[in-house]
């Protein structure tokens, strides 16, 4: 396996070294977990799920009554919206494109700069983000909620008060109808429990190209994202980590966006973010954080270059993209 850059590697080395060693007991490549790890003070009921899943596709969250978090994080696109930038409720797009919300309670940090530390951190954080959902503050979105007697009677079940509409209790109604957002039984999630006939030849030949040129060596872990890191601590990669290649200027990967040292303000953070998950990679294009690469096999041909620098023959991408393929699950009914 190809290593990577120095200063990428003392960056893994660093968010190993603070894992407890329960915590680094795993498998490099694992099967999906059909469930994801759940916080204690917001627990899997099926009245929190239900009441999560209702505000997910409901565009009464957003200031303007006009989109929902599906609109961005369509179910029936990956995850994502297929755009290079999501449109929010006041005409405005984000700065990043926007991820796929499929798998993302795996996910030991949210959002591309990992500044939220867990999902229901993440969906407060877009209830409030002018570029997203963009309520002005935490009353008038209470108010408006409240003011619908079907959610009063569903608040109340499912957090067990009177009057238990809130910011929070929005924020982790619709975690927990995220962490039923997964997709397992890939094609290579059947070949890692032993069917050797899930994955096509091309898509064995791509797998093992992945772990050669060291792909693998970012995208390892149950959700292709990196180590088993506690909840809330991050794993970052330098992207790109060469740069200076016609990827730079072509796909407009150099910008202003500095990733996780907008939210530290720590210079070695600088251009770090967060390991995406592969998994159901093939329906999420655009790709990156800027949006710009608009297919897989060009993505390949991208990373290759700008984080392992490597030219790939069209072989090697042929084999990459159908092994990449291979890791788009089954979505829940």
């Amino acid at each position: 396996m190809k290593l990577l850059p120095k200063i990428l590697r003392n960056a893994i080395l660093v968010v190993l070294a603070s894992c407890s060693q329960s915590s680094l007991a795993f498998e490099v490549f694992s099967p999906l977990p059909h469930n994801a790890p759940v916080p204690t003070d917001n627990p899997q009921t099926p009245t929190r799920i239900a009441l999560g899943k209702q505000l997910y596709f409901d565009a009464r969250l957003s200031v303007k009554n006009t989109i929902s978090c599906n609109t961005c994080h369509d179910l029936n696109r990956g995850g994502a919206d297929g755009r290079v930038r999501s449109m929010g409720a006041l005409g405005k797009s984000p700065r990043r494109s926007t991820p796929t919300v499929l798998n993302a309670a795996f996910q030991s940090v949210q959002f591309r700069d990992g500044r939220a530390p867990s999902l229901e951190a993440a969906v407060k954080d877009h209830l409030f983000d002018l570029d997203v959902l963009a309520n002005p503050d935490e009353a008038s979105l209470v108010k408006r909620i409240t003011a619908i007697k079907g959610y009063r009677r569903q608040f109340t079940r499912a957090f067990g008060k009177e009057q238990s509409v809130s910011t929070i209790n929005i924020a982790k109604a619709v975690a927990a109808y995220v962490r039923t957002l997964i997709t397992p039984e890939s094609a290579f999630d059947r070949y890692l429990k032993g069917d050797k006939k899930a994955l096509s030849e091309n898509a064995r030949r791509g797998f093992g190209e992945f772990q050669k040129i060291g792909c693998s060596a970012c995208h390892f872990g149950i959700n292709l994202s990196g180590p088993p890191v506690p909840m809330g601590d991050g794993f970052y990669e330098l992207f790109p980590n060469y740069p200076g290649s016609e990827y730079d200027r072509k796909y407009n990967l150099v910008t202003d966006d500095l990733g996780r040292y907008e939210t530290t303000q720590e210079d070695i953070h600088k251009r770090l973010f967060q390991v995406p998950s592969l998994r159901n990679i093939a329906q999420t294009a655009p790709y990156f954080h800027t949006g710009s690469v608009p297919t897989l096999d060009e993505a390949v041909r991208v990373m290759a270059k700008t984080q392992l620098q490597q030219d790939l023959s069209d072989e090697q991408v042929t084999h990459l993209v159908a092994f990449l393929n291979s890791l788009s699950g089954t979505l829940p009914d």
